[in-house]
């Protein structure tokens, strides 16, 4: 650890998280939109030609859809700035601000829908299944709304304190 963070980290108020339950809808649409993604990247690896619209479909509306969300996540979390101290790594990790429950669900959603596209292009390489790696937005997005949303951060520094907001 870098000499004087120690103090930093020793000095770093405790945060109580929220529940588990909390944004259950947001957790809800990350983990059936996988599924979606799933059995559509299934059907359309049988016979992509006539069967891989649904899963071009489904892949662009995930994409287009978590390009919204990140950007939703992204101006919530500029405004709660003023009074916490948020972290990209919270935010979109959900690092120390989401109960551990919350946390695997959403980014397990997220890395489950990169094997998904990826055994799909394993199998039906060069069609409509390739555009199944844009649908992880869905998942980074929703992950990063929740985290702006629910997630628990520290207060911010005070001007003239240690860290970031002294320099």
């Amino acid at each position: 650890m870098p000499p004087g963070r120690e103090a930093i980290v020793r000095n770093r108020p405790r945060v109580d998280l929220p529940p588990p339950t909390t944004g259950r809808r947001i957790v809800q649409a990350a983990i059936g939109a996988t599924v979606l993604l799933a059995i559509t990247t299934a059907v359309a690896a049988v016979d992509p030609r006539r069967l891989g619209g649904p899963a071009l479909a489904v892949a662009l509306v995930m994409f287009f859809a978590g390009t919204g969300a990140l950007i939703w996540s992204y101006l919530i979390a500029i405004g709660r700035s003023r009074e916490s101290e948020i972290g990209l790594a919270g935010l979109y990790g959900l690092s120390g601000t989401a109960p551990t429950e919350v946390r695997v669900r959403l980014i397990g959603s997220a890395v489950a829908q990169v094997v998904i596209a990826g055994i799909g292009i394993a199998i039906r390489p060069f069609s409509n299944l390739a555009f199944g790696f844009l649908a992880v937005m869905w998942g980074i997005g929703l992950t990063g709304l929740w985290g702006a949303r629910h997630g628990v951060f520290p207060p911010r520094a005070v001007a003239g304190t240690a860290g970031r907001a002294g320099r």
